[in-house]
């Protein structure tokens, strides 16, 4: 069962756990292999600086994201590494049978065990046309995802052993579900179903402060969980100054600015300025999807991010960075671990 602090409303940074949500981003002028290795060196030096957990999430037909079987990248990564769990942020289970999901995760819970997370969202993760090819004949499955997530649970349940379909392995496995959602009908489910909560605010702000409102109000304590736990996603790009931070940041806005015209790219290079890039449509739509972003120093971050922790009461928050340079990603990387752990340890 996942520790609850009992305070809710009143959280500081010191009271927050931290983690790292990875898509594989592919930059440009790199491969898929030189991302898969880069993962790994990141998640390597997030354990060593005291994240939480590392996530990949599962999307398709993207060019500049690498995650689409994720699972196997979930295994690669706690092969190479000891503590820190790591996990789906998430598996879009519509996509999937229960039972294979059930298998493929019982199988990594037990070869790396205590290590393993399921976060599970209905949305394709991807485009109409893709997600015919992926669901085929069963694209209605988004309107069975709670009875998905229900009929996971049976799997991963001991009770299962009389059941004529059993996930061998998986059944009787301590993995923790979550529910990802941007909405509030996932915080719905995932306050009946008595299961911990991640929010996909960095890119699809608008619900936010609604939805883990509804979460927290109409949550049912559960075997997994006792009290509400809400996870936060957010980007994050720390540097030494303000100025190199914004600079860094602008790979991301123009991420950002593909996805709203539909015209991706891999991770593109920083530029100095935005300006001849987007238009003003697409920067304020662009900026509204970044709402909850942390650019900037150090100190900057810290502040913006206690205010942030502060209004919102989460429980831990999830950093997902998209830098062009590696070595500039890492350090980003570090800076957040020290904002978070030097409050850690002065507590």
């Amino acid at each position: 069962m996942i520790a609850v602090p009992l305070k809710m409303d009143s959280k500081s940074l010191k009271d927050i756990s931290f983690s790292i949500l990875d898509l594989a981003t592919v930059v440009q002028g790199h491969s898929i292999a030189d991302t898969y290795r880069k993962s790994l060196e990141n998640a390597q030096q997030a354990e060593k600086l005291g994240y939480t957990r590392y996530w990949f999430a599962e999307h398709h037909n993207m060019i500049s994201v690498a995650s689409s079987a994720t699972s196997l990248l979930i295994g690669y990564i706690a092969g190479n590494t000891e503590r820190i769990r790591v996990g789906s942020g998430g598996i879009m289970l519509p996509n999937h049978s229960p039972l294979v999901i059930a298998e493929q995760f019982g199988t990594l819970e037990t070869l790396y065990p205590g290590r393993i997370d399921l976060g599970l969202g209905r949305a394709p993760g991807t485009d109409q046309t893709t997600a015919m090819a992926i669901r085929r004949q069963n694209m209605d499955a988004a309107f069975h995802f709670q009875g998905d997530v229900e009929a996971l649970q049976q799997y991963f349940s001991a009770d299962n052993y009389n059941s004529k379909v059993r996930a061998i392995p998986g059944e009787g496995l301590d993995i923790p579900i979550w529910i990802l959602g941007s909405s509030t009908d996932s915080a719905k489910l995932a306050a009946a179903k008595g299961l911990p909560y991640a929010f996909a605010s960095h890119f699809a702000p608008t619900y936010f402060k609604e939805a883990i409102a509804i979460y927290r109000d109409a949550f049912k304590p559960s075997a997994q969980l006792s009290r509400p736990y809400v996870m936060a996603c957010v980007n994050v790009v720390a540097a030494d100054t303000d100025k190199e931070a914004a600079y860094l940041s602008t790979s991301v806005k123009q991420m950002f600015k593909g996805i709203i015209t539909g015209k991706r790219q891999l991770l593109q290079p920083p530029v100095e300025s935005m300006k001849d890039i987007w238009t003003v449509l697409e920067e304020a739509a662009a900026m509204e999807m970044l709402t909850y972003s942390f650019v900037g120093s150090k100190e900057t971050v810290q502040r913006k991010l206690s205010d942030f922790v502060s209004e919102t009461g989460i429980d831990e928050i999830m950093a997902t960075a998209h830098i062009f340079d590696h070595q500039a990603r890492l350090k980003s990387f570090r800076l957040f671990a020290e904002v978070l752990g030097s409050m850690k340890r002065s507590a």
